[in-house]
């Protein structure tokens, strides 16, 4: 995908939140650690506050800041406003765009602000189309908004009910060509372990990103998408068995190409894990 900016889009495991009425925690927020911060245009700010927080939005990118904004969704108020108050900002990476339902939006968005998208999904049309909008030339990647999402189905937002929507992301994503879906918020805000469970869940079902709410997330959430060093001894010993090009055993089960791919996918995932380690540092 030849776009401007695509590449830090499509290989960010993290993307915090901050609402874009607190430039106060802007900077903080940029030096958590996440691989993308949003500044939040969208559900985070009261309507009274929208037109501060889009003069807030502007001015910390027009002074150097770089970030994902996310926008209101494409028919409802103030999403003309937040497109032109973005627009061609230079550190504008891309646009989180919320109850996204069609690529036609999409793409408006993406010729009026020169950016990426990343279509929120939040909705059951927004879900059906998800295919559609995943092969859209303007889309980045996907994304699940699960909290809303589960309140338009009148679900229970659990992994249980949200699961085919998940798994339709995942093949939507796999069919446009994009890296899995980025996964939505956990609101456990003093739990890592709740934060790495949904991580690896959302992991196991070939998403590869979370948002997140708070800074605390971060660390757990990186943590959580490394292979465990029972996964990297599996791997290790797969590769090696499968070094003369036949069917091998390991463990007593049968080895493959297919589960060569799987093993090599651990090991990039561990080398990408220490890279960014290294370049965090």
């Amino acid at each position: 995908m030849n776009k401007p900016g695509v590449a830090e889009l499509v290989r960010a495991r993290t993307l915090l939140f901050v609402p874009g009425d607190r430039p106060d925690r802007f900077d903080k927020a940029a030096g958590a650690g996440a691989d993308l911060i949003v500044l939040d245009l969208e559900d985070a700010v009261a309507a009274d506050r929208k037109e501060r927080a889009r003069n807030h939005v502007a001015e910390w990118l027009t002074a150097g800041g770089r970030a994902v904004v996310r926008i209101t969704a494409a028919g409802e108020s103030g999403h003309g406003d937040d497109v032109s108050t973005v627009a061609g900002l230079q550190g504008l990476a891309g646009i989180l765009l919320a109850k996204a339902e069609s690529p036609e939006a999409v793409a408006e968005v993406a010729e009026r602000t020169g950016v990426p998208v990343i279509p929120l999904v939040e909705s059951a049309a927004g879900l059906v189309r998800s295919e559609a909008m995943a092969r859209e030339r303007a889309t980045v990647r996907l994304a699940f908004g699960h909290l809303d999402f589960a309140v338009d189905l009148g679900a229970a937002p659990d992994r249980d009910a949200m699961l085919h929507a998940r798994s339709t992301l995942v093949l939507a994503s796999r069919v446009g060509g994009l890296p899995g879906p980025i996964d939505g918020v956990t609101t456990e805000l003093d739990r890592s372990e709740a934060v790495a469970a949904d991580v690896r869940y959302a992991y196991a079902l070939g998403m590869t990103g979370k948002l997140v709410i708070h800074p605390s997330q971060v660390k757990a959430t990186h943590a959580a998408m490394q292979p465990t060093q029972a996964e990297l001894t599996w791997a290790t010993a797969v590769i090696a068995a499968y070094e003369g090009g036949s069917v091998a055993r390991v463990d007593g089960l049968m080895v493959d190409p297919p589960v060569l791919a799987r093993a090599e996918a651990v090991l990039v995932r561990a080398a990408r894990g220490a890279v960014d380690s290294t370049q965090a540092g």
